[in-house]
């Protein structure tokens, strides 16, 4: 029996746009959160260069979570994150991609810059099997606003994928669906990758 598996970008991929900022609005109030993502995009670029392992987007979105989930008890980022139902926009051509998969029996994985807070809850009613995306930190209850074990994208995304295939393998075939630039790493690592022309939200 042929064994294989797909694994998917969410933003830009699956859905339209991104949903880190309108979930960051959910939690912090979406004035709040214009604020927090220019005085992140400001910090992010006058530190330009004093960490060569970060990128730039990396530094903006380090800063936007510290500013607006730290502090915040971790019931009241799961209240915000069941408040995203609905926001999801899908890309059907990818969308009907997965559900081949799933109908297929294949393994289907969800891999996500997004927070693991609320990509499940995006992602409910979906056979998907798996998700690897960005972990918040959490200390008695409340979000210190770090996140846990990296950011979930480019080099981090791509490490993450290739100890899942290690783990849950060997595969026959391995099916990946990303867009460019951000997902080209993880794409490499597929026998059947699908760049996605990324997808704006309407």
């Amino acid at each position: 029996m042929t064994r294989r598996i797909a694994i998917f970008d969410f933003d830009g991929t699956l859905v339209g746009g991104d949903s880190l900022l309108p979930y960051l609005g959910r939690v912090a109030g979406r004035m709040r959160s214009g604020l927090v993502f220019a005085r992140a995009v400001r910090a992010g670029l006058m530190s330009a260069g004093a960490n060569p392992d970060d990128d730039l987007r990396t530094r903006i979105k380090a800063g936007m979570l510290r500013r607006a989930l730290a502090g915040v008890p971790l019931t009241v980022a799961r209240n915000a994150a069941e408040r995203m139902r609905g926001w999801q926009q899908w890309y059907e051509p990818t969308l009907t991609a997965l559900k081949r998969h799933a109908d297929a029996g294949d393994m289907v994985v969800v891999a996500t810059g997004g927070l693991s807070l609320y990509i499940p809850i995006l992602l409910e009613g979906l056979p998907v099997d798996r998700i690897l995306a960005t972990d918040m930190e959490v200390r008695d209850g409340v979000l210190t606003g770090q996140m846990q074990d990296g950011n979930c994208v480019r080099g981090e995304k791509a490490r993450r994928v290739a100890a899942l295939l290690h783990e849950a393998g060997p595969f026959d075939e391995t099916h990946g669906y990303g867009n460019r630039p951000s997902d080209l790493p993880f794409l490499a690592l597929m026998s059947h990758p699908t760049v996605i022309p990324t997808v704006p939200r309407r």
